[in-house]
């Protein structure tokens, strides 16, 4: 990803928005040194221009925002960074810097789960993820793995523990998330069609 830090003085802003709900928490601004900090560390760093330093967030108060996704935008003088916030972003304590009420839906963490499992697509660490071993065995591996959780979740539906049967349904969504990563599609894609065919 190339980023013009040199248009604006070395700083870019870094617009923060919770990967799960969509909501912006606040902007901050980088510099090369914040943005690679920000990689290595996987918690968001600025450079905060009061204190003349780098800043990452959440190293006084404890609400730190775990790093997900980041993007320049079209002409790379911009960021936006998605990301996990661990409380409060806005140092007043409110959930945003616009003091607006920042509560996930749980289905808006399947969008955050497929974030994760993209980022995992695209790192191949083999070593730390079972994700990333997933992709490096290639579809048909996937797709045996999905056709296992499908057949559990279906066994587990003819007793009725309740734990067994909810943990297979999300072995199976989890599953079903990588093979559409892996083909190139997203839960949107599947949305699309679920809303055409209710109309």
């Amino acid at each position: 990803m190339n980023i013009d830090f040199e248009k604006q003085g070395g700083l870019v802003p870094a617009i923060i928005q919770d990967a799960a709900t969509g909501k912006v928490l606040m902007l901050g601004y980088m510099n090369e040194e914040a943005y690679q900090k920000t990689l290595e560390l996987k918690q968001v760093t600025f450079f905060s221009r009061s204190k003349n330093r780098l800043w990452t967030k959440g190293e006084e108060s404890g609400n730190f925002l775990k790093l997900v996704d980041i993007a320049s935008d079209c002409d790379s003088d911009a960021l936006l960074v998605k990301a996990e916030p661990m409380g409060p972003t806005c140092h007043t304590g409110s959930d945003t810097c616009w003091n607006e009420v920042n509560s996930p839906r749980n289905l808006e963490f399947l969008y955050e789960l497929e974030a994760v499992v993209n980022q995992r697509k695209r790192d191949m660490d083999v070593e730390a993820s079972y994700t990333a071993k997933l992709f490096q065995k290639g579809i048909n591996k996937i797709a045996q793995k999905v056709g296992e959780e499908a057949v559990e979740l279906v066994i587990e539906a003819k007793d009725d523990n309740r734990e067994l049967f909810l943990n297979e349904a999300a072995d199976l969504m989890f599953h079903t998330t990588v093979l559409l990563a892996a083909k190139g599609y997203s839960w949107d894609d599947v949305m699309a069609i679920l809303k055409e065919r209710h109309k």
